[in-house]
């Protein structure tokens, strides 16, 4: 064997052995995460060996994921209830998404950005002007993928009710309403509860607290953060409910059912290992 090829082999076997798992596992002293330069010198190789090893194990420590595990007693009822409506809806009923996108912000830039031409990237200032908020309400069709949307200055019990009216209004008034939707406090106010009771066609099914992602209409919110909000440049509120509206209306003409492919039993498991992990975590630390 090439001496040049044992010598590597050893320095895989160095790094990926349990010495280099520890240090993966801990923090570089007055840091957060570990660097090429810093674990190269903790483990006295070159920098281009450890960016190979880490490339060849599918390591990358300047990059983290956030997340948040449901702790919801109710966790598998909710989200069998909600995957049941995304994949077998009732008959003559309509399954809407709903949620609030509050705090969405009228951004204006400081100076005018230059357009994409060849060979440079459109540029934008990294300072901005604020010129106030509005909160876009939502309700997404799950059958048809279009949506049911308004701009309006506050996210309180009263704009909720309102635009539970709008919902009514715009809908069948034979069809039967399912309404997937969080946990937030306004949507269980005694007053839209009391609306509630006086319209028996809507029906409330909540997803489990800290389970943002199993409503769809999040999906069409990261759509419309994407496409319009994050390079938008709006000089005033108006400006701003003007552009979210004509988003809308553009999206509507040809609306994409976003499609619900995970199994209940899949994501049941998956929300165990990940309880059991941080269990196991709780008990180190």
């Amino acid at each position: 064997m090439p001496q040049g090829v044992g010598a590597n082999r050893a320095i895989r076997r160095s790094c990926g052995g349990s010495s280099c798992k520890r240090r993966l596992r801990e923090t570089p002293p007055n840091a957060t995460h570990w660097s090429l330069s810093i674990m190269a010198k903790a483990l006295d190789l070159s920098p281009r060996t450890v960016g190979r090893i880490w490339h060849e194990h599918g390591l990358k420590p300047h990059l983290t994921r956030t997340f948040k595990v449901s702790n919801d007693p109710r966790f598998a009822e909710k989200l069998e209830d909600v995957i049941g409506l995304y994949l077998n809806a009732p008959e003559h009923a309509i399954v809407l998404c709903c949620d609030e996108k509050s705090q969405v912000q009228a951004l204006d830039r400081t100076q005018p950005g230059l357009p994409l031409k060849k060979g440079r990237a459109s540029t934008m200032t990294h300072d901005y002007v604020r010129h106030g908020t509005t909160t876009l309400f939502a309700a997404l069709n799950v059958a048809d993928g279009k949506v049911i949307g308004q701009c309006q200055a506050r996210h309180r019990h009263q704009e909720w009710l309102q635009f539970l009216k709008l919902i009514e209004e715009r809908t069948p008034d034979d069809r039967q309403l399912h309404l997937i939707l969080d946990n937030y406090a306004t949507h269980k106010h005694p007053k839209v509860k009391s609306w509630l009771a006086k319209h028996p066609r809507f029906h409330l099914h909540f997803t489990p607290t800290s389970a943002s992602w199993l409503n769809m209409v999040e999906r069409f919110f990261r759509d419309l953060t994407t496409k319009r909000l994050r390079r938008g440049v709006f000089h005033s509120v108006p400006a701003l409910v003007a552009a979210l509206q004509e988003y809308l209306d553009t999206y509507n003409q040809e609306p994409t059912p976003f499609v619900w492919t995970a199994k209940a039993n899949d994501v049941l498991m998956k929300v165990k290992r990940a309880r059991n992990k941080l269990s196991s975590l709780n008990k180190v630390y």
